[in-house]
């Protein structure tokens, strides 16, 4: 098993990364002190966010292993438990900082590692082949794309941070080695957030967006071009810069251990977290572990107030209490309150300065702006004040100390959904957009049957991890081995083989996997009625609330989900098939209300998405999620054979006809009821629940869901 480190080619210079000021420091801070615990890098796609963390590995200081060991061991203190020790004196190798990609689609094995299950079985030897995680040990462990990790490394992933190590467990065979890694992530909230656990393994996050300077992007462009064009000579060219900022790093280490992190600064930290609601201690700890790196990497022995400042701006805007469907981001008036309210007197030797006025040291600014000037790459030549993205960029550019004082909140832009969506064709009697009640937990909807898509916490499927419910051969190379239906497969050859002794001879056809049965995520595909029928103003806002309510869910069972709203004369797919339930969440709070009910065309167009869907992800299975009181209303007689109930009928047959598993959430209200929803839920030969049952805490009604009102696809008929 081979992995690639570092790249064999001249790789952008760190020093050529044009912006991006907190994103550059919140990496330098890690290679000043890799107790902060890594970076979680969230933004827009094309930001250049795995070109800045590529190039951080280059500044990294060089580590001393133990000659052919393929773990890492540091000479000086080697692991006692080393699957290739015990190490006794012998030659070091003196070698650049490795980073270690993880791609999202990796096997546990290339993960952990893997054990050789044929030699272990016909010959008794334990070979191990390291994983990815050994490779890290004492380097970087980069995951791209990280929120879109299958939840089954993710695990792996939090054990062997939490532990230092990484345990592989098979069949009675057991190895152990050390993993301590710093764990760098990029991901893009368009494609759906990260499990809280995973989160907080982070020990910083930032914030990025592209420039919307011309400026800025000019020089990007010019860069990347000159770059790619001559990689070894644009390298070259920075390789002055580089080698300053590998010096300032190595002596801001050199003075990290002599940081003092007085009282006050205590107070502050520990003041911040708690009113900001933090979860745990994880925060407060990083917190001073981030501070302390701050004043080290600006020259100073003693942590500063805007240290703490900027730790909490990097720490804990991922940390804090909140709604899954909240923006991240830091309260900065909330921060500066809180830090004003604890300063002391014991250490600070101007306790009523006002930060924002006394002569700060950096030029970057006082407000979080960087401690300790000098850090142009000309040597001493501090960047151009007034521009955040230090524009216009000379040939060289200067380097962050500590943000400036703007709002992180800042790149938030480009995870807006965007504009609010158009009003439909009967805008005549179109109602403001109401708020949504208060989310609830709701009852959990399956698709029937068992499929094979990709892990989550939703509906039965064949999975690579899960509990196991029988045996087969191996297609392509071996995963988990069924050892009971290896030892039954091969018994009937014993004699035939000339078995000796009590030895089991074992061949490569006897060997079995295990089949194993888990959860997968489905597409959740909303169909809203927000036409007149539901405008009235405590009903839609009930029914937003039931929505979100099933947002949040889809969002802990690791779906994806879309959204069609119809009103007026048509439907419109208001969010495209996403991991994002924020966007999903945005647009619903968005979505007026009012005019006639086109059922029919909402049904028809899930149909077209559905239908697209398919094509796209075929392992993915859809739950069709109808939010409507069951009417329709438009040209014609409402049960004719043209009237707007019948197309509605025909459509909702072509759906079922399709095999989509369907819930109609029925939201009529009133002492007289139709019952127009069920008649829907009829023609998907899906079910209907009300507003009321969607609760898990319901006792209104017996459990319904989709598993248990449906037969499985292959019994089930077009009406």
């Amino acid at each position: 098993m081979t992995t690639a480190h570092n790249t064999t080619g001249p790789q952008y210079p760190f020093t050529a990364v044009v912006g991006m000021a907190d994103l550059r420091l919140a990496l330098l801070l890690n290679a000043v002190s890799p107790a902060v615990g890594g970076v979680l890098v969230r933004g827009e796609k094309g930001t250049a966010k795995s070109t800045a963390v590529r190039a951080l590995s280059a500044l990294m200081p060089a580590v001393d292993v133990v000659g052919g060991c393929r773990f890492a061991c540091a000479p000086t203190a080697p692991d006692p438990g080393c699957p290739d020790g015990p190490h006794g004196t012998g030659p070091v190798e003196h070698r650049p900082t490795r980073m270690v990609e993880l791609p999202v689609g990796a096997s546990e094995d290339r993960l952990v590692g893997a054990l050789d299950i044929e030699r272990a079985l016909s010959d008794g030897v334990k070979a191990f082949e390291p994983g990815l995680l050994a490779d890290a040990h004492r380097g970087i462990l980069y995951v791209d794309e990280v929120n879109l990790l299958h939840d089954h490394l993710v695990d792996l992933l939090l054990d062997a941070a939490a532990m230092g190590a990484s345990y592989v467990e098979r069949e009675g065979v057991s190895v152990r080695h050390a993993a301590r890694f710093l764990l760098v992530g990029t991901m893009n909230p368009e494609e759906g957030e990260l499990r809280p656990q995973l989160l907080d393994r982070f020990g910083l996050t930032v914030e990025v967006a592209a420039s919307r300077e011309p400026d800025l992007r000019v020089e990007v462009v010019r860069r990347r071009l000159a770059y790619d064009a001559d990689p070894a000579g644009f390298a070259a060219r920075w390789a002055g810069d580089e080698d300053e900022l590998r010096g300032r790093i190595a002596a801001a280490r050199e003075l990290l251990p002599r940081v003092t992190l007085g009282d006050r600064a205590l107070r502050q930290i520990a003041a911040t977290c708690a009113a900001f609601e933090v979860d745990g201690m994880r925060a407060d700890i990083v917190m001073a572990r981030t501070a302390t790196a701050l004043a080290a990497w600006a020259g100073r022995a003693d942590v500063a107030e805007e240290d703490v400042r900027q730790a909490a701006l990097l720490a804990l805007p991922h940390r804090r209490r909140r709604n899954p469907f909240d923006a991240p981001g830091l309260d900065e008036d909330k921060l500066d309150e809180t830090l004003e309210e604890f300063r002391g007197t014991d250490e600070d030797p101007a306790p009523d300065a006002d930060p924002d006025g006394d002569d700060d040291p950096d030029p970057d600014g006082p407000d979080g702006g960087g401690p300790g000037g000098g850090d142009g790459p000309e040597g001493g030549h501090p960047p151009q004040d007034g521009d955040p993205e230090e524009a216009p960029l000379p040939p060289e550019t200067g380097l962050p100390h500590q943000q400036d004082g703007e709002a992180p909140a800042t790149p938030q832009a480009p995870e807006q959904p965007g504009p609010e969506p158009r009003p439909q064709g009967g805008a005549a009697g179109e109602k403001p957009a109401v708020a949504a009640t208060e989310p609830f937990r709701t009852r959990r909807l399956d698709v029937p049957g068992l499929g094979e898509g990709a892990d989550g916490r939703r509906s039965r499927a064949r999975t690579a991890h899960g509990r196991t419910t029988g045996a087969r051969r191996p297609r392509g190379a071996l995963g988990k081995l069924h050892l009971a239906a290896t030892v039954q497969a091969a018994a009937p050859h014993q004699k035939a083989r000339g078995r000796r002794g009590t030895g089991l001879v074992v061949r490569r056809d006897d060997l079995r996997e295990a089949v194993r049965e888990g959860r997968e995520g489905n597409l959740v595909l909303f169909v809203v009625d927000a036409s007149g029928s539901m405008a009235a103003r405590k009903r839609m806002s009930a029914v937003k609330g039931a929505v979100l309510s099933l947002l949040l869910d889809a969002y802990q069972r690791r779906d994806k989900i879309g959204m069609i709203t119809f009103r007026g004369s048509g439907a419109d797919l208001a969010l495209p098939p996403t991991s994002s339930v924020e966007a999903g969440a945005a647009r619903l709070e968005q979505l007026p209300t009012g005019g006639r009910t086109p059922l029919s065309e909402g049904l028809l167009k899930a149909h077209e998405v559905l239908r697209i869907e398919r094509l796209r992800d075929p392992s993915r299975r859809a739950l069709l999620v109808v939010v409507t009181d069951g009417r329709a209303t438009g040209a014609g007689g409402g049960r004719s054979a043209g009237g707007p109930l019948a197309l509605a009928s025909r459509a909702a047959r072509l759906l079922a006809a399709d095999g989509t598993a369907s819930v109609v959430v029925d939201c009529e209200a009133g002492p007289v009821r139709l019952g127009l929803a069920g008649e829907l839920a009829r023609d998907l030969q899906g079910t209907a629940i009300t507003l009321d049952e969607l609760r898990a805490d319901s006792v209104s009604a017996l459990v319904r869901t989709v598993q248990g009102t449906r037969t499985t696809h292959g019994n089930r008929k077009a009406a």
